[in-house]
């Protein structure tokens, strides 16, 4: 697996939160026999060495229940303040017909964000956290993720699970969006130059940073799997995010 450090320029960022870290992880598909679980207990164990100024999950948690327990003892060793979202594995919405509901609604002690907001602070300012529940693309009982932006804080974080809700998003409703999903195809055929991703062939937004109106993109790559118990030409994970207020040379 990976475990990568990255920097991101962001416009607005104050010279007081220059060089915050934020450790962003991703489908960790607990729950199911798969590679993908060594590289999540891998990943958790280096954001816990690191630790970050703040930790940001972004769904597809479980794939099945019987991987809460081992969900709950991993959350239990990062570092705070650390956030999460479910993504639509978390509430069996998909085709992968190993997938069950999992009926979370907690994991203290990291926040489960739905539908919801935290501002907390940092390094003296205030860190502005939504978190965008993965239903809303099919109900619209439930918040867009542009309806959980504010404007009043130094920094504005969106957990949401799909990359392509950034389009959604109008000029600067955030500052930096965190997504997954994607799994950097998972199973993928290398080409000169690019590679084809199997799933989600015809994604825009598949890996790593987008610089769009509505925010910066990072898309996790993840530490999971689904369908097949394996990656191929994707690896898994771990990113560590450094802000930053302007271009290092």
């Amino acid at each position: 697996m990976r475990l990568r450090t990255v920097d991101v320029v962001l416009e607005r960022l104050s010279q007081e939160l220059d060089g915050l870290r934020i450790v962003h992880l991703s489908d960790f598909h607990l729950g199911l026999p798969s590679r993908g679980a060594v590289a999540v207990e891998r990943a958790v164990e280096w954001t816990a060495e690191r630790k970050p100024d703040l930790i940001c999950v972004s769904g597809d948690l479980l794939s099945r229940r019987s991987g809460e327990a081992r969900l709950r003892t991993l959350l239990a060793r990062l570092p705070q303040p650390a956030f999460a979202i479910l993504g639509n594995h978390d509430f069996a919405i998909s085709r992968d017909p190993f997938s069950e509901p999992t009926g979370i609604t907690d994991l203290a002690p990291i926040r489960l964000l739905s539908d919801a907001s935290e501002t907390i602070e940092l390094r003296g300012k205030r860190v502005h956290v939504a978190g965008s529940d993965p239903r809303a693309r099919w109900s619209r009982k439930r918040r867009r993720p542009a309806e959980l932006a504010v404007r009043d804080t130094d920094l504005s974080i969106l957990l949401c699970h799909y990359p392509n809700a950034i389009d959604s998003l109008p000029a600067g409703a955030f500052d930096l969006v965190l997504a997954g999903h994607m799994h950097d195809g998972q199973i993928s055929i290398p080409l000169p130059g690019t590679k084809l991703r199997l799933a989600h062939p015809r994604a825009r937004y598949t890996s790593g940073l987008y610089r769009r109106p509505g925010a910066v993109l990072h898309v996790s790559p993840g530490l999971g799997t689904t369908f097949v118990p394996f990656r191929f030409f994707a690896r898994p994970e771990a990113t560590e995010l450094v802000l930053r207020s302007t271009i290092r040379a």
